[in-house]
C-alpha cells in the first residue's frame, strides 16, 4: 500500500517521535523512508543588518541540516531501513507538499507540537496546514505527556 513514507524533521526530540511509526510501517509495507529537514531561516531585516554575519549564520545553519540529516539516515540505515535524506528552503508546510509531491511520496508522517488556543493562534501549525492541503494521506503522531 505504502511505497514511499515522508518524514519531516526539525531537529527535536518531538519531530523525531514519529520516526519509530514511520520505520514500522515501512518495514511492514516494504517502504521506503524519506527524510525531509526545512530549516527556518533568519527574516530578511536580520539578514540585511549585517551581510557578513548573516552569511556566516547561514553557512552554519546549512552546516548544520546536511550532518543532522546524515546522521539520521546513518541511523536509519543502520537499523535496516531503506531511506533517503532531503534538506530543501522555503515555507516549511508548502515545501513538505512540494517534496511529498516530488517523490510521490504515499504518505506523510510527522509529529505535531501539540499547540492549542492562543499559542496556536499565534505559531500557526505546520501540521493542520499539511492535513489541511495534503491530496495524500498525513499520519500525525500527537506529542506524549511526560506527567
Amino acid at each position: 500500500m505504502y511505497k514511499k513514507i515522508l518524514v519531516p524533521l526539525d531537529g527535536s526530540q518531538l519531530a523525531e517521535a514519529a520516526l519509530p511509526h514511520a520505520q514500522a510501517l515501512a518495514k511492514a509495507e516494504g517502504a521506503e523512508i524519506i527524510l525531509l529537514r526545512v530549516p527556518v531561516l533568519p527574516t530578511t531585516a536580520f539578514l540585511a543588518r549585517d551581510p557578513a554575519l548573516a552569511s556566516m549564520v547561514l553557512k552554519e545553519m546549512e552546516d548544520e541540516t546536511k550532518e543532522y540529516m546524515q546522521d539520521e539516515v546513518l541511523k536509519l540505515r543502520e537499523e535496516g531501513a531503506k531511506v533517503t535524506g532531503l534538506t530543501r528552503e522555503g515555507p516549511v508546510p508548502d515545501t513538505i507538499l512540494e517534496v511529498a509531491k516530488e517523490t510521490h511520496a504515499d504518505l506523510i508522517t510527522m509529529s505535531t507540537h501539540g499547540y492549542s488556543g492562543v499559542q496556536r493562534w499565534l505559531m500557526g501549525s505546520v501540521a493542520d496546514k499539511v492535513v489541511n492541503h495534503s491530496p495524500i494521506p498525513v499520519m500525525l503522531i500527537h506529542p506524549v505527556s511526560s506527567n
